[in-house]
This record gives structure tokens, sequence and C-alpha cells, in this order.
């Protein structure tokens, strides 16, 4: 186990939810912000690494044909197992990305509060790997804590421009707060009401 594992393991060996995922309005309101920027209503195949407990996993789920979610920590995907225990369309492995990602075919990729932890190599690896793993219609989404925090080798804000260029794609929602920065990429850059034919017109 490397250092960064073993410090993850101590973590979830003190709470089975440290960051409050399933306890905290901060983050329940910011998986909804997530969910709303989503351009599609459905996905025929979601990857979200760095699950955790599984609590955003969860909300993902309804939106996919099938979820495909994982964490490098055993602790971690032991209690995603038993958040998403009953979906069956939902897969729940452990890797450590990006050396273990799962190569596949993705229509939506999100990686939530998970760029941080990476030393900036590591990113651009893992940003290679989502251009890589993504189809053709594919979506891309990262959100990201803001703030500074000592110790984490990137911030949100060059978490995100690490994949933004090279991604390469159009961005189709940037939302920024005090706390969190969201960002959303496709390679269909037509807006939500495009996609459905609204013009605004009677």
């Amino acid at each position: 186990m490397n250092p960064v594992q073993d410090t993850f393991g101590r973590v979830y060996a003190a709470s089975d939810d440290p960051w409050g995922f399933r306890t905290s309005w901060y983050e329940a309101r910011k998986r909804a912000v997530l969910l709303s920027c989503l351009p599609r209503q459905r996905y025929r195949s979601g990857y979200e690494p760095g699950c955790s407990n599984g609590e955003l996993a969860a909300a993902l789920a309804p939106r996919c044909e099938r979820l495909l979610v994982s964490d490098g920590v055993p602790a971690a995907v032991a209690l995603a197992r038993i958040r998403l225990a009953g979906m069956a369309h939902v897969e729940v492995v452990q890797e450590w990305v990006p050396h273990d990602w799962r190569c596949g075919a993705y229509d939506l990729i999100v990686i939530g509060e998970l760029g941080f932890y990476l030393s900036a190599d590591a990113m651009q690896d893992l940003a290679a790997c989502v251009k890589r793993s993504l189809s053709a219609d594919g979506t891309v989404v990262a959100c990201h804590w803001r703030h500074a925090v000592r110790g984490y080798p990137l911030d949100g804000a060059a978490v995100h421009r690490m994949l933004e260029a090279q991604l390469g794609l159009a961005r189709l929602v940037h939302h920024e707060e005090a706390d969190f920065v969201l960002d959303v990429w496709c390679a269909d850059a037509q807006s939500v009401a495009q996609r459905e034919g609204l013009h605004g017109e009677l």
C-alpha cells in the first residue's frame, strides 16, 4: 500500500462518511447541481472513479443504463457496495487511477473531488485516460473544491484547466461558487434546448 492509500485507509477506519457525503446539505446540494448540469437525461455507460462511499453513484445510477464506479481504498469499495446493493446495473471495483483505469467506451465520465489528490503528471495521465475512453457523443463532468488545501498537489482550478486542455471539447457548463467549481464538456456543442429543437418562438 502506498502512503496515500494508507492515509485514506486511516480516514475510512475513523468514519464511514468522512466528508459528510451522506449527511451534509452542502454535499447534497452540490450533487443536485451536478445532476442538473448533465445535458442528457439518460446515458448508456457511465464511469465514476474515486466513488468514495457511493453517494454520488447512487444519484447517477437512475440516469445510466450501466454504471461503473471505483475507488482505491478497500473500505470505500465495501461501503459503496453496501450503498449500491440491489442496483444490478452498477458495478463497484477497487482500482487506483490513473494506473488501474478501466478502459472502455463511456458516454458519461464523472471526475468529482479526485484530481487534486494527484500529482501534475498523474493528473495529466488521468486526463488522457478520460479522453481515450470517452465515446464520440460523450460527456465529461468535473467538480472540485476551490480552496487550496495544504498537502494537495493541485487545486480544483488547475485540475479543470488540465482536463480542458487535454480533452479539446466544447464546454457546455461552467458553474463557479465560492466553494466549488463544476465544468461540463461534451463532443456535441449544442445546448439542451437546441438538442430538443426549442427555439423560443411561438
